[in-house]
């Protein structure tokens, strides 16, 4: 840094002595620490002139190399600070592992490396996601069995590796090329469920997993996150949505809030912070739409999401609003949103500060998923 001083000083001088010198006069009516230098050239005190310039330019770059260390300090401190990403290595039993854990792998491994979780929400398998990360940086979400071995996980962060060589960011020719076709259905009990043609994800029979790859359209249709689920833990799910209840309700709602702010991370904005207040809000729009067997932001009474915002004592300098249904997990309701371009900005949008998510289940426990953003 003081280096760089010296030489633009320099500069500076070499610069200021090549002027005219009328030039120089309409810049200023009095005379400058250069004019003062220039009328001593033939003189004595000349030496002494350059020594108190050159003691007052030390002094300055002090000051200013201290304020640059004081900032450097400060951005240190930060609470977003980039948190070391984790050296991945390749899997050692299975083709796929996140944040280098397989499934079966022991809680207590994962938790030595990991701490504790900052989320464990119920799940639409009967069991919890177990939220990792650090202010959502290397992000993940684990389920564990009844023996405290993995049984599930997911994540949208660069946190795969593969024997496969498969990862975050890859063509989702080059995974078709390595895992050949996936799956076009899934059995539930006597049920065969159809996947939809044209879906933003594949679904693979792996290692005795189910392994979900999702695929970013805006970004080329690269992957952009992986749940891998123990074929166990499928068939505790006898049926396409799991049966509701108020705490798969908070669940998927808390869920929702922690997926998103992941992909904030990922995408260099400021996370949210959760909002209880504009939940109730987002509940019952969620609500009324089950209820009613609608899907739309204006409700039957007309009233836009800002209306019942405001009407729910909601101040807000901007906001805005996101619906899904149809998805039988969080997940994928996160995952269909970032493919569509106006929910997917508003779920990136800079200046929003609060988010509170409510979710509501109509009589086939199908969940309506409404997210409301906002700033003051």
């Amino acid at each position: 840094m003081r280096k760089f001083l010296f030489i633009f000083i320099l500069l500076f001088l070499g610069f200021a002595f090549s002027q005219p010198e009328e030039k120089m006069a309409e810049n200023s009516n009095a005379p400058t620490v250069i004019d003062r230098i220039k009328s001593l050239k033939n003189n004595s005190e000349v030496s002494e002139a350059l020594n108190e310039f050159f003691n007052q330019v030390t002094v300055w770059s002090n000051e200013l190399t201290q304020k640059f260390e004081m900032l450097s300090e400060e951005k240190n401190q930060t609470p977003h600070a980039e948190t070391e990403k984790p050296v991945l290595k390749s899997p050692e039993e299975q083709i796929f592992s996140i944040h280098n854990f397989e499934i079966g792998d022991a809680k207590e491994e994962v938790e030595s490396q990991l701490g504790q979780p900052k989320r464990s929400s119920l799940n639409e398998y009967g069991t919890e996601w177990h939220a990792y990360h650090s202010e959502y940086q290397n992000f993940v979400m684990i389920s564990y069995d009844e023996d405290n071995k993995v049984s599930g996980m997911y994540t949208n962060q660069d946190l795969v590796s593969s024997t496969k060589k498969i990862g975050y960011g890859t063509p989702k020719e080059a995974v078709a090329e390595q895992l050949g076709k996936p799956l076009d259905q899934m059995r539930k009990g006597f049920v065969l469920y159809q996947l939809e043609e044209k879906r933003d994800y594949d679904l693979f029979d792996l290692d005795d997993n189910y392994v979900t790859v999702f695929y970013d359209k805006h970004r080329d249709n690269t992957v952009t996150s992986i749940q891998i689920i123990s074929k166990s833990l499928e068939k505790q799910k006898s049926s396409f949505y799991a049966e509701a209840s108020n705490a798969l309700k908070e669940g998927l709602e808390y869920q929702l809030f922690d997926l998103t702010n992941a992909d904030r991370v990922n995408h260099g904005v400021p996370i949210l912070t959760w909002d209880d207040h504009v939940r109730e809000t987002a509940r019952k729009h969620s609500l009324d739409m089950a209820e009613n067997n609608y899907f739309d932001h204006t409700n039957l009474e007309g009233l836009s999401p800002f209306d019942r915002m405001k009407a729910d004592e909601v101040s807000f300098m901007a906001a805005g609003e996101n619906l899904a249904s149809g998805q039988f997990s969080s997940i994928f309701a996160h995952e269909g949103l970032m493919n569509s371009m106006g929910h997917r900005e508003n779920i990136l949008r800079s200046e929003y500060e609060y988010l509170g998510v409510g979710v509501a289940f109509n009589k086939q426990s199908q969940p309506y998923y409404t997210e409301n953003f906002y700033a003051d």
